[in-house]
């Protein structure tokens, strides 16, 4: 192509007339699901470029995913036009007839006129010129053209972002640059060309189609050896690039028709039978070394392909921002945007652009034909205004007869019917009663339960049936309407009698009562105003709503969520919620404690004057928020609820109100609440001006949503904090304590195995040295004394025992009765001083007794008999439950004859234990001699005397 051909290209646009619709595509090709390509349009040129595909059919496919791509991105292509090139040319994709026919076969029409390669450019554009106004305009030809082509778009300001070119560049040749600067920047290709603002802009409206380069392991290999191979076997230097994918699809071609010839010759086909091997290869899937191959019907691969655009204006930078698979004919976005220049996609058909003849564009008046067909569309547009009033009135009919509204019984899931019934009565939020007068508060907890995935909070209603009148249907679909973030959401109400309840949004943090009352919340100022706020900002969103008033405004009704945001509940539904209430209790007058003194003087109130109690009820409201000392507190006076309401309702002057406290809170804040209390409704201001007051003298707390909700959670989040460390601290001691009692039970080291998790094995010890001991007489002496005095005879001896042991390396087993044992060498071994720590403790122990005195019988000495044996034993835990550290063996038994075959105040050793003693040289010790054991038979034994001291140890 040559300078005159894209000029032509430019001035021809600039004269021709409108661009149509995708439609023509539509006929020609169908999308898939049905949808044709008359569903989209766009508006721009296409200049394609390719290589290397010498009439494979490769075309069809490049002109295929160009429909989807202008259906979704979406955009309108022009014309087609191909750029005569030598046949020799293995660098371009309209350099081969086939592949050129292909696109030209996708995009023409019957009328379209067909470029011959023999014609230059403006002999093209002559013949193309008189079927641009119905036709698409696809230029496809080399970069240098396309380079020509945007500088002339950009003298003739056609890329201001009304047009957008797509480049076809399956091997990507535009992208990969003469060095790394130029890689990915396109409009910086080329010989001679060096940076070029003016062009970098013109290419925003640029996208480049490649083929997608696929990354699956086996394809990364195949290319590596690939390039490998060519090297060595041809002399043959390939790089790595889109190239190679060529090599992948004949290699996955081999595959395919080698997989199709041994299914055949296993069903007993032929290999000559080539009508049935390519009927096998239609329509299949496999997985090929380029990942998974999809055949058509045609026998013809679907191939994949990448959209790339400018990423960054700046630099110039093109990257991937779609990929388009032929497998499933749809584009998959990669999440990056298009950086389109007019920050959207081109219009379909921009106004007084293409189509210059569209009457909208004059600017001459209007003639009668135009009148007329003006009177009509306003007549139309009447109809439609009174059809669709009409559907709306249908629709809303429809909408309550529905009942979308209405909760099953068996959708609420909280326990048993009894349960419900029990706590039906209840309030939704607690009920508070001072201390001082009626007792200690109690706390009512609201209803809830799961329904429908969700926690909601549950409403008794006192009635037993419900009846559906229009009005109270009215009142449902209002609730069900209304939505604000400081108003509980309404989720519906179940009428199946006797369980009439209303099910509303639950918020976890009970009411505003509830965080009045808890006196470990630190509420500051911001966190008051706040919650004021909160409160001003739903009621002016109900008063000005539908619904109009809530009539029961209290602080048990305002609710907080679990970020500490209030919201009021219990309001509408009227009609549903009316009850008797003529009972005298406590309960009753206490939730009267917020209605104004009209209401309770029982007039008959029009809308505004119910608006007007809410404010009352608000400012009750305020005034337990600043004392935080409950509902209606006065001051030096202590007055039940009845006592208040008959006060309130008898409205003498000085009229009744609850206390203000200048030094707790501010004058201003005084203000707002005696004005919002006055006794004539008239004299109240309603919500909007509440709002503008507050926001007047709380500048600080007037900050952003976002702001106070912040706040309040860094107010909690200190709490929180308070918290977690005091019960941390709790938890090490409760757990230091359950440590030093295990230690207590079991060996340090097998209490630590058993804290880790793990097993604790049975292990066998060579030589270790057993104590057993008893009091003789303690049958005699248990039999003269009363239980409560054994019982403290033995734990003073063994607090004593335990106290004179901890100085020794030894380990106490157990004791039962009055047998006390002890052990020395396991678990942890200690040589041959195991002997050595026994006899000395015995020796300690020994002398202890012959100074302890009984509490009940202090002149009686007390008689201690002891017995001593060295051997190997097996030591391990035992049982699951009270698991005890036991030691088996001979040695044990053994230990055990020695003790009662002993002499009271005597210590009894074993020959193997004198044996071990006499290797220490220190111990005085007695021959015995031999006696008669049990089991045992003969045994030399000796009596332990004590122990020699060293003169050299001080």
């Amino acid at each position: 192509g040559d300078d005159g051909g894209a000029e032509g290209v430019w001035t021809s646009l600039r004269q021709g007339a409108g661009v149509p619709g995708c439609e023509s595509l539509g006929k020609r090709a169908e999308l898939p699901g049905g949808r044709a390509g008359a569903a989209s349009s766009c508006a721009g040129t296409c200049c394609c470029r390719g290589t290397g595909l010498s009439g494979d059919g490769r075309g069809v496919f490049v002109s295929a995913a160009l429909r989807h791509i202008c259906h979704l991105v979406p955009l309108r292509p022009l014309a087609l036009c191909l750029s005569p090139l030598p046949r020799s040319s293995s660098q371009h994709l309209c350099g081969f007839p086939v592949a050129r026919a292909a696109l030209w076969a996708a995009f023409s029409h019957p009328w379209a006129a067909l470029c011959t390669e023999s014609q230059g450019w403006r002999e093209r554009l002559q013949i193309l010129v008189p079927a641009w106004p119905r036709a698409l305009v696809y230029i496809c030809g080399p970069l240098e053209m396309l380079r020509r082509i945007m500088q002339r778009a950009q003298r003739e300001n056609l890329t201001n972002g009304d047009y957008v070119f797509f480049y076809v560049d399956v091997f990507g040749e535009s992208l990969r640059g003469d060095s790394a600067r130029d890689a990915f920047k396109p409009w910086q290709q080329g010989q001679g060309q060096g940076q070029d603002s003016g062009l970098r802009e013109a290419f925003q409206t640029v996208l480049v189609i490649t083929y997608h380069e696929p990354q699956n392991p086996e394809y990364q290999h195949f290319q590596t050896q690939l390039i490998l191979r060519a090297k060595e076997n041809f002399g043959v230097q390939l790089n790595y690039s889109l190239m190679n994918l060529v090599a992948g699809c004949f290699y996955d071609g081999v595959l395919l028709y080698a997989i199709v010839l041994n299914e055949t010759l296993r069903e007993g086909g032929s290999k000559k039978n080539v009508t049935r091997i390519i009927q096998k290869m239609r329509d299949r899937k496999f997985q090929g070394v380029t990942g998974l191959v999809s055949m058509d019907s045609n026998n013809d691969r679907d191939t994949d392909f990448n959209l790339w655009a400018m990423s960054d204006p700046e630099s110039g930078q093109y990257e991937v921002v779609g990929h388009y698979s032929g497998a499933e004919k749809q584009i998959h976005w990669l999440g990056r945007p298009i950086r389109w220049v007019k920050g959207a996609p081109p219009l379909d058909n921009p106004p007084c652009v293409f189509d210059v003849d569209d009457p909208s564009c004059d600017k001459t008046p209007l003639s009668m034909l135009a009148i007329v067909a003006l009177g009509a569309g306003l007549t139309f547009v009447m109809f439609g205004i009174s059809s669709f009033l009409i559907f709306r009135s249908l629709m809303l009919e429809k909408e309550l007869a529905s009942m979308l509204w209405r909760i099953r019984w068996d959708e609420l899931h909280f326990g048993s019917a009894e349960r419900y019934h029990k706590r039906a009565g209840s309030r939704l939020t607690l009920s508070l009663v001072r201390a001082a007068t009626h007792g200690a508060p109690r706390l009512v907890l609201p209803l809830h339960g799961p329904c429908r995935g969700n926690v909601v909070a549950i409403k008794h209603v006192n009635k037993k049936r419900i009846e559906l009148t229009r009005q109270v249907l009215f009142e449902l679909k209002h609730m069900r309407d209304i939505q604000f973030n400081h108003l509980t959401r309404f989720i519906g109400a179940c009428i199946d009698p006797p369980n009439i309840c209303i099910v509303t949004e639950y918020c976890p943090r009970g009411s505003l009562q509830d965080v009045l009352e808890n006196e470990s919340i630190n509420l500051d100022w911001m966190f008051r105003y706040s919650l004021i706020n909160d409160i001003v900002k739903g009621m002016a969103f109900l008063h000005n709503s539908i619904i109009g008033h809530h009539g029961s405004l209290k602080s048990s009704n305002c609710v907080v969520d679990s970020r500490f945001v209030l919201k009021i509940t219990d309001y509408g539904l009227a009609s549903f919620r009316s009850s008797c209430d003529s009972e005298d209790t406590h309960a009753l007058y206490a939730k009267k404690l917020w209605t104004a003194p009209e209401l309770l003087q029982k007039g008959q109130l029009p809308p505004q004057g119910m608006q007007k109690a809410d404010v009352y009820s608000f400012g009750i409201i305020v005034q337990e928020i600043a004392l935080r000392n409950g509902p209606f507190y006065v001051e030096g006076m202590d007055l039940s609820p009845k006592e208040i309401v008959q006060k309130v309702r008898n409205s003498q002057k000085p009229y009744f109100r609850p206390s203000i406290d200048i030094g707790v809170h501010s004058e201003e804040l005084a203000v707002l609440m005696e004005r919002c209390w006055a006794q004539e409704p008239a004299e109240r201001p309603d919500f909007g001006q509440i709002k503008i007051f507050i926001r007047r003298f709380n500048k600080e707390g007037s900050t952003s949503i976002l702001d106070n909700l912040l706040s309040r959670m860094e107010q909690y989040a200190n709490n929180l904090e308070k918290l977690v460390e005091e019960r941390t601290q709790a938890y090490l001691e409760e757990k230091r304590k359950a440590e030093n009692l295990l230690y207590q039970i079991l060996p340090h080291s097998v209490a630590e195995q058993l804290k880790r998790g793990e097993t604790v094995r049975a292990e066998a010890f060579d030589s270790v040295t057993i104590y057993f001991s008893d009091i003789v007489g303690f049958t005699a002496l248990s039999a003269e004394s009363t239980p409560m005095q054994v019982v403290t005879l033995l734990n003073d001896l063994y607090t004593c025992f335990d106290a004179i042991i901890d100085n020794f390396d030894v380990y106490k087993v157990e004791t039962i009765g009055d047998a006390y044992m002890v052990v020395s060498g396991l678990p942890v071994r200690n040589g041959k001083l195991h002997a050595h720590e026994i006899v000395r403790m015995a020796l300690a122990l020994l002398e202890a007794v012959k100074t302890f005195k009984i509490r009940h019988r202090p002149n009686d000495q007390l008689r201690l008999r002891i017995g001593i044996h060295t051997g190997p034993v097996c030591a391990g835990v035992v049982g699951l439950k009270m698991p005890r550290y036991c030691l088996f063996g001979d040695t044990v038994n053994t230990a055990s004859r020695m003790e009662s075959n002993g002499q009271a105040l005597k210590i009894h050793v074993s020959s193997t234990t004198k044996e071990v003693l006499d290797e220490f040289g220190c111990f005085e010790l007695e021959l015995r001699g031999d006696v008669e054991m049990k089991g045992k038979g003969k045994m030399r034994t000796y009596w332990l005397l004590g122990e020699r001291k060293d003169p050299q140890v001080i």
